[in-house]
C-alpha cells in the first residue's frame, strides 16, 4: 500500500454522507483485502469468504459466517495446522515464523502466526509514526537520523520442524530493512544475544559508541538499561552520555508510574510517544503531541470489531459469552470499555487480543488502553480495572511525593468475604497505611461499584511494600526478563500461589 492515499474528493463524500476518511469506509477495504487474500485458505473455504466479499454489507456478514475466537479456540482448531507445516491454512502460504508470547499471566507460551504481509503493514504503519512527528511542537529534527536503541527479545529464534519462534521484537529486528540498519541499536550481532542479563552488559559496554536519540521499548527495561550505564560510567543523567537522547517510545504499559523515576535519569525532558504494538500486530500510535490517546491504525492491515466489556459479554473468568455482541468502528461509544477482536494479514480472524481499551476521541479514532478481560478484579460485582488501578496508585503516588514503579493486586479470601491485597515496589521510604488509605478513597471516588462493594462483601484493603529488585527478580525466575514482559497488575490462579511463595521465601 502507498505512503499516499487517494480519497474521494470532500465534496462528493459530503454529497454520499461519507466523510473523506471515513472510518468505516477504511475498515470496510481492509476486510474486504483481507478476504480477498485469504479466500482460497482452508479457513476462507470453510467460512464462506467468496459469499461474504457478495453481500453488499460485508461486515454484518463477516460477523455472521465467522466465529470470534480466543487462541486456545483458534489454536487448536487451526493455527496448530500451520505449526505443523500444513499451507494455506488461515493465511496464503507456508507460516516461517511464529511470535512466542505468554502475555503476562499464562504459563503455556502462545505460538502467534508472523507472516512477511504483517511484517510489512506493522513496517508502513512505523513510517506513518515516524512522519506524524511533524504535528509535534519544538522536536529536534536534527536528531531524528541519529540512532535508535531498541530493546527487544533475542534475534537468535527457536528453530523448529520447519519454522522459527521467539519474541515478536526479536523477529522484528531479525528482518529490520536494510535501509534502517545503520540507525538500528544494540545491531543484529548484540540483539543475537538469548541471556538477557549479557545482553545488558554488552550494551553498556557499548554505550559510549552510540549516538542514540530513541530509546524504544518497555518501560522498566529502558530504565534499569539506563541506571546500569549511569552507574558504570559514574554519571549524572545518561544525557551526559547521549546528549541527544530525545524520544521514549513505549508501549504495553501505563508509563504513569514509571514516569517520577525515569525522569530523575534525565539532564532535560524526552518526547514521549506511546505505540500499541502487540504480536498480532501494530495496532494504533500517538500521532499528536498532547493527544489522551492513541490513533487505531483503521486503515493498513487490521480489521477491528468491538465487544462491550460487560456482564453480557464476558463471564466471570473475562472469557466471552456465547452471544456476545461485537460492533463495528462506527458503531462504538466514546468512555466505554472495550474487548478488541482482530482480523489480519497474518490469519487471525475475529480473533480476541485479550486488551480492552477506551475511546477517547471516536472522531479521531483515539484510544487508551484500560487492561486486560482476564486481568480486572471482580470479586463481588467491583468491576475495577486496570486503569482504575493505575490512576488511583498515580494520584495517591504524587500526593505522598513517592515513585512507585510496579504494582500488583490480589482478589483474596477474607472472614467469609473478601479483600484486595496490594503489592507496590518502591525504593523510597513509604507510610504503607497510608498509601492504602489513599488508593482505596481514590478507587472509591473513581469507582461507582467499587464503592459500594467497600461497604458490603469487599471488606478490606492490604497493601505491602517490596523493593523493586523483587519484582524484577520474580519476573527472572519465571523466565519472563527483558524484551516484551511486562509484570502482571492483577494476579489470579497458579502465578497467585508463585507469588506468594516467592515473597514469603525468596524461590519459586
Amino acid at each position: 500500500m502507498s505512503l499516499i492515499e487517494f480519497h474521494l474528493p470532500k465534496t462528493i463524500a459530503k454529497a454520499l454522507n461519507l466523510p473523506a476518511n471515513s472510518p468505516k469506509r477504511q475498515q470496510i477495504k481492509v476486510l474486504k483485502k483481507l478476504l480477498r487474500k485469504a479466500r482460497f485458505t482452508e479457513f476462507g473455504q470453510t467460512y464462506k469468504f467468496d459469499e461474504i466479499l457478495l453481500s453488499r454489507h460485508a461486515g454484518k456478514k463477516f460477523q455472521e459466517l465467522v466465529p470470534a475466537s480466543d487462541y486456545n479456540k483458534i489454536y487448536n482448531e487451526w493455527w496448530h495446522k500451520a505449526l505443523d507445516g500444513i499451507p494455506d491454512v488461515c493465511w496464503p502460504g507456508k507460516i516461517k515464523y511464529f511470535a512466542l508470547s505468554s502475555g503476562t499471566s499464562e504459563a503455556a507460551s502462545k505460538y502467534i502466526p508472523i507472516t512477511n504481509d504483517l511484517l510489512k503493514g506493522n513496517r508502513i504503519v512505523m513510517v506513518k509514526q515516524l512522519f506524524s512527528l511533524r504535528n509535534y511542537e519544538n522536536i529536534p529534527v536534527r536528531n531524528i537520523g541519529k540512532g535508535w536503541l531498541m530493546l527487544g527479545g533475542s534475534t537468535d529464534l527457536q528453530k523448529g520442524p520447519g519454522y522459527y519462534a521467539g519474541d515478536l521484537s526479536g523477529i522484528t529486528a531479525k528482518k529490520v530493512p536494510f535501509w534502517f540498519s545503520p540507525f538500528y541499536k544494540p545491531g543484529k550481532a548484540i540483539a543475537k544475544t538469548k541471556d538477557w542479563n549479557k545482553k545488558l552488559e554488552t550494551i553498556v559496554e557499548e554505550a559510549p559508541n552510540w549516538d542514540i536519540s530513541f530509546v524504544v521499548g518497555v518501560p522498566a527495561w529502558i530504565q534499569m538499561c539506563m541506571e546500569m550505564i549511569i552507574q558504570r560510567y559514574n554519571l549524572k543523567t545518561i544525557h551526559d552520555i547521549w546528549p541527544n537522547l530525545s524520544f521514549f517510545v513505549h508501549g504495553g504499559v501505563s508509563f504513569e508510574p514509571y514516569k517520577k523515576g525515569f525522569e530523575k535519569l534525565l539532564a532535560h525532558p524526552l518526547t514521549y510517544i506511546e505505540t500499541y504494538l502487540a504480536s498480532e500486530g501494530f495496532l494504533a500510535y500517538q500521532d499528536r503531541q498532547y493527544a489522551e490517546g492513541m490513533k487505531l491504525v483503521t486503515n493498513e492491515h487490521i480489521f477491528f470489531e468491538f465487544v462491550l466489556f460487560d456482564d453480557k459479554n464476558f463471564d466471570a473468568d473475562g472469557n466471552l459469552t456465547p452471544n456476545a455482541e461485537s460492533l463495528m468502528i462506527h458503531e462504538v461509544e466514546e468512555g466505554k470499555d472495550y474487548a478488541i477482536l482482530l482480523s489480519s494479514t497474518a490469519g487471525a480472524w475475529r480473533y480476541l487480543i485479550g486488551d480492552t481499551v477506551r475511546f477517547t476521541d471516536k472522531d479521531k479514532c483515539e484510544i487508551i488502553i484500560t487492561g486486560r478481560t482476564k486481568h480486572f478484579l471482580s470479586l463481588v460485582g467491583e468491576h475495577l480495572s486496570v486503569d482504575n488501578m493505575n490512576k488511583a496508585l498515580q494520584m495517591a503516588s504524587e500526593e505522598m511525593n513517592v515513585c512507585v514503579p510496579e504494582f500488583t493486586v490480589a482478589g483474596i479470601p477474607y472472614n467469609n468475604f473478601f479483600a484486595h491485597h496490594w503489592y507496590v515496589a518502591s525504593d523510597d521510604h513509604i507510610d504503607k497505611d497510608l498509601l492504602r488509605k489513599k488508593i482505596d478513597d481514590h478507587l472509591k471516588a473513581l469507582n461507582d461499584d467499587y464503592a459500594t462493594e467497600r461497604g458490603s462483601a469487599l471488606k478490606e484493603v492490604f497493601l505491602d511494600v517490596l523493593p523493586e529488585k523483587d519484582f524484577m527478580e520474580f519476573m527472572r525466575l519465571k523466565g519472563k526478563v527483558g524484551g516484551q514482559h511486562k509484570f502482571p497488575r492483577v494476579m489470579k490462579g497458579a502465578m497467585l500461589t508463585d507469588w506468594q511463595k516467592f515473597i514469603s521465601t525468596g524461590t519459586l
